[in-house]
């Protein structure tokens, strides 16, 4: 059974891994065996030292992930140095709250740029050498509740998200027949960055804590088994699926 999760000799690689659920992921792949690239515009130090503290393999890849240029070099970086990438993480991500009668075009560039526009392109470039290299591929998506519900003054976080559903069932219908799997994880409600406006608000924190069956925030390491579920051979007959790992909010 070990061997359905063990991902000794993969490469695996993430974005937005310095912090928070990307960190854990990455934690979560490099004690599976994997080695991990580690990709975003924040040096990814912590993330470095507990990997290797392990005895893990793990490359930081510095790139603004606003942009698509940087896509070819953080493939061949990574590629250069930890050999073919097996394993996708799309997980960098940003948000902007506002209400939507004020929202601005740039908010609403800005996390599109990140949260949907990026992953589809690097998707496709890394789906490319898997192809060419006849390689079994595993693309692995953060989505979010927010692709199941509308959410409150996040607009173009909520489109993003809709947007990173949509996308992954799509590559699915397209990629399973090249052995390639592209499946979200949907977290519920963090300990992250992200939500520490909403941890901060009493009235709000406590009306979200209220809806959790689990009674409450999750921390990063809960997603550890759904990613290296869906990076495993475990997961080769899975397709196209939003994971929720919510602590049981869509539930109730």
């Amino acid at each position: 059974m070990s061997k359905l999760f063990d991902l000794t000799g993969k490469v695996a690689m993430v974005t937005g891994a310095n912090t928070g659920l990307g960190q854990a992921m990455s934690i979560a792949l490099a004690d599976a065996g994997a080695k991990v690239s580690l990709v975003g515009y924040v040096e990814p130090t912590e993330t470095v030292e507990i990997i290797e503290a392990a005895g893990g393999t793990c490359l930081a890849v510095m790139a603004d992930l606003s942009t698509l240029d940087v896509i070819p070099r953080v493939i061949a970086e990574t590629s250069e140095g930890l050999g073919p990438i097996d394993i996708l993480v799309n997980n960098a991500g940003i948000i902007r709250r506002e209400d939507s009668l004020d929202f601005s075009v740039k908010d609403w560039d800005d996390v599109m740029a990140v949260n949907v526009r990026t992953p589809f392109f690097l998707s496709q470039a890394v789906a490319r050498t898997m192809v060419e290299g006849g390689r079994r591929g595993k693309i692995i998506n953060t989505a979010s509740l927010l692709s199941l519900q509308g959410g409150i003054r996040v607009p173009s976080y909520t489109a993003s998200k809709s947007g990173i559903a949509g996308i992954t069932r799509l590559l699915a219908n397209e990629w399973a027949s090249k052995n390639i799997n592209v499946n979200a994880i949907v977290p519920g409600y963090f300990a992250t960055d992200n939500t520490k406006d909403l941890r901060a608000d009493p009235v709000r924190s406590q009306e979200i804590l209220t809806r959790i069956p689990a009674g409450r925030w999750g921390e990063p390491s809960d997603l550890a088994g759904a990613a290296v579920f869906l990076a495993s051979p475990a997961s080769d007959y899975v397709q196209g699926i939003l994971l929720p790992v919510d602590g049981g909010w869509l539930a109730r």
